[in-house]
């Protein structure tokens, strides 16, 4: 028991750590609380920062006990402290329908319990998550006005591909030819439905309000397809041309960047082949991208194209993913490293993140990584003959000088090939 202990011990200290933690903890909210209702008139106010102070003491202290062997006291304690607080907040929540200080007050008596049961990081962490909910009422409420039907139902396609999933799957390697990892195979369509939903966010949050390269730079982090083609039929359609050809351009430059990421999450052993490939055609977009900027005016942009975040897409996406993974162990099989090349080149033609995940799934026996980032380079500037195609052909003669962008960081692509063939 805590008679025994001496005072200068490491298990005092470790217990004074834990209920310093939960006063610590209790303060931060109630400095948060205390400042919120400021402006409340005398007796109107039923917890400020001293009984949010001492709710984290008593909290720590009844977390302790409760470590000490003495879990009744303990429990009795937290009851009675939650007690209390239910009580004093019943008339506020009758008078004003605001459950938030008498929730914030549980919460507290929560994160003060974790904290003297010897949690203290654990418990910092949450009184800090707890804050910033606190003190971000107004914009948290302004973000979930901006929201429509279709944000909501695109978080929620996200949670179930991300949570509602994944957990379940088996993580070991079944199927024909033993080529599939029920939970890799998933993990990847989170991964890329995830690149999908954080642009779609952010496309909603800043892409109107900063224009056509925002939503360029945006978009580009999960379709530049789709952002070429949506800018290239506003440019098109439009009497005077606007920020769309750096738009394009820039997209494309984002491009490299994001299958490069993949490439560095997905098939490790191949990235420095690859971002070698993809640096100066990287660069070569950037530089045409920001040169047509600058003489492009002011204009405003588009939303991103569509919602990205589908359920039967995806479904789709894993299927084709799959059907990749047999067949690149059936190349490697009958053609060895050349097989697999050619099929990772015909495979990226569709998709490129395709090609990146079917690499990934394969052994590091399986090819060569020099040849491996050769033929993921050659899907690339498959995918830019496509938005070069895209852009003539709907922007039109308005679309000379994206085309002429897309065309150089196409050439530096090639050169760039050209000069790793020639070292294989």
């Amino acid at each position: 028991m805590s008679a025994g202990i001496p005072i200068g011990s490491p298990d005092w200290v470790h217990q004074a750590l834990g209920v310093g933690t939960a006063l610590a903890c209790g303060l931060l909210i109630g400095v948060e609380r205390g400042w919120k209702l400021k402006d409340a008139k005398p007796g109107q106010r039923v917890a400020g920062v001293r009984t949010f102070t001492l709710l984290g003491l008593g909290s720590g202290i009844a977390g302790l006990l409760g470590t000490l062997g003495h879990p009744v006291v303990s429990a009795a304690i937290a009851i009675g402290a939650v007690a209390i607080m239910v009580t004093a907040y019943a008339r506020e929540l009758k008078q004003q329908h605001d459950s938030t200080s008498a929730v914030a007050a549980l919460v507290t008596i929560a994160i003060g319990f974790l904290a003297g049961a010897g949690s203290a990081g654990l418990a910092i962490a949450c009184a800090a998550v707890a804050v910033a909910l606190l003190a971000l009422k107004s914009e948290l409420h302004g973000f979930v006005d901006r929201l429509k039907a279709e944000d909501v139902k695109a978080l929620a396609r996200y949670l179930v591909i991300a949570g509602g999933v994944l957990p379940f799957l088996p993580n070991r390697y079944m199927g024909p030819l033993n080529a599939w990892n029920p939970q890799r195979l998933w993990l990847v369509v989170v991964l890329v439905t995830g690149f999908s939903f954080l642009g779609y966010v952010a496309n909603r949050l800043f892409g109107e309000r900063h224009g056509t390269i925002a939503t360029a730079l945006i978009g580009g982090a999960y379709s530049s397809t789709a952002v070429t083609q949506s800018l290239a039929q506003r440019l098109g359609s439009s009497k005077s041309g606007g920020a769309e050809p750096a738009g394009i351009a820039l997209a494309t430059a984002v491009m490299y960047l994001r299958v490069t990421l993949v490439v560095a999450i997905l098939s490790t052993r191949v990235l420095p082949v690859f971002a070698a490939l993809m640096a100066g055609p990287f660069v070569v977009g950037a530089v045409a991208g920001w040169i047509l900027y600058r003489r492009a005016p002011s204009h405003q942009g588009p939303e991103a194209p569509g919602n990205p975040i589908a359920i039967v897409p995806a479904l789709g996406f894993l299927v084709f993913v799959a059907v990749a993974a047999v067949a690149a162990r059936w190349a490697s099989g009958r053609f060895g490293e050349q097989g697999i090349a050619g099929l990772l080149l015909i495979t990226g033609t569709m998709d490129v993140d395709t090609a990146i995940i079917t690499l990934g799934g394969l052994s590091a026996q399986s090819i060569n990584a020099h040849l491996a980032g050769l033929a993921l380079a050659g899907t690339v500037l498959a995918n830019m003959t496509v938005k070069l195609g895209i852009t003539l052909a709907y922007a039109r003669r308005k679309g000379v000088s994206a085309a002429l962008a897309l065309g150089a960081s196409m050439v530096a692509l090639v050169i760039s090939i050209a000069v790793g063939w020639l070292l294989l």
